[in-house]
């Protein structure tokens, strides 16, 4: 077992999205149901929170600072200003936003579900700075990780109730033939969030599962972080090297939640992360 230390105490009812910010030398993550977009400094321990009015699946880097967020009724962008405004603006009774990434070329990969979880209620669409939105998958339930391999010729990506993480083909924003590239087995949790590190290697939170799993390329289980805190949600690298892993957890719907569950979790010197690209709107 590795030994994991306690990055930011907290109580997030739904604890989400980490994301290294190089640029600023921050952890971003969030509270999609506690609306707030957080971030960490792990050099001086400032914690900064910022309120969102609607709930907000994920917060990306922008490349010329900023924040694009993926929000209920569609994704947006805060400047360096604090400044916001829609970049893409399409409500959808009953849908919110959930988990999203920035693909190599720049492009946000933006995921959404239904509240109630109803089958095929979600979508995956690929969004570019200038606003141009293409629908990729539109059979979701839950969208969840999404990540590149470290060529950007193979693409990721995990719906939950699926219990699945896929693996596509991927080339200048399109992706194919899609198969499986491992299945979590009954009582070990379901798939949530994902990142891939230099090796190529798939790290994937598991909600129910209280722990984040390794799978090389080929699909095999190669290592298995066990954690306290039974809804693991997403995991990223991070720190100056990329060597540290930040894990984000949630405290929602359990009855009697681990004085953790909310937290974000630091497994130092845990692998190799790749730098993550900013959106490039």
């Amino acid at each position: 077992m590795t030994a994991y230390e306690v990055a930011v105490r907290a109580q997030a009812a739904l604890g989400e999205g980490p994301t290294w910010d190089p640029a600023t030398g921050r952890l971003v993550w969030l509270d999609i149901l506690g609306m707030r977009v957080h971030t960490y400094d792990p050099s001086s321990g400032r914690r900064t929170a910022r309120t969102t009015e609607q709930h907000v699946g994920a917060a990306k880097p922008r490349a010329g600072g900023g924040l694009v967020l993926n929000l209920r009724d569609g994704v947006g962008l805060l400047d360096p200003d604090d400044t916001f405004r829609w970049l893409h603006h399409e409500p959808v009774p009953g849908r919110r936003a959930n988990d999203a990434a920035v693909a190599p070329d720049g492009s946000l990969w933006a995921g959404t579900m239904r509240y109630d979880e109803a089958t095929g209620g979600g979508t995956l669409s690929r969004l570019t700075g200038d606003g141009d939105v293409r629908t990729i998958l539109s059979d979701v339930t839950v969208s969840n990780g999404t990540g590149w391999s470290p060529d950007g010729s193979l693409m990721y990506y995990a719906d939950t109730p699926t219990r699945r993480v896929d693996v596509f083909d991927h080339d200048g924003g399109v992706v194919r033939n899609r198969r499986r590239l491992t299945e979590i087995e009954e009582g070990a949790g379901f798939p949530d969030g994902l990142t891939v590190d230099a090796e190529g290697c798939v790290w994937v939170a598991l909600w129910d599962g209280g722990a984040v799993r390794r799978y090389t390329p080929s699909g095999e289980l190669d290592r298995v972080i066990s954690l306290p805190t039974p809804r693991t949600t997403a995991c990223a690298f991070g720190g100056p090297d990329l060597t540290d892993l930040y894990v984000t957890t949630a405290r929602t719907g359990l009855p009697a939640p681990h004085p953790l569950s909310g937290s974000v979790l630091v497994v130092p010197g845990a692998g190799k992360g790749l730098p993550q690209p900013a959106f490039s709107g």
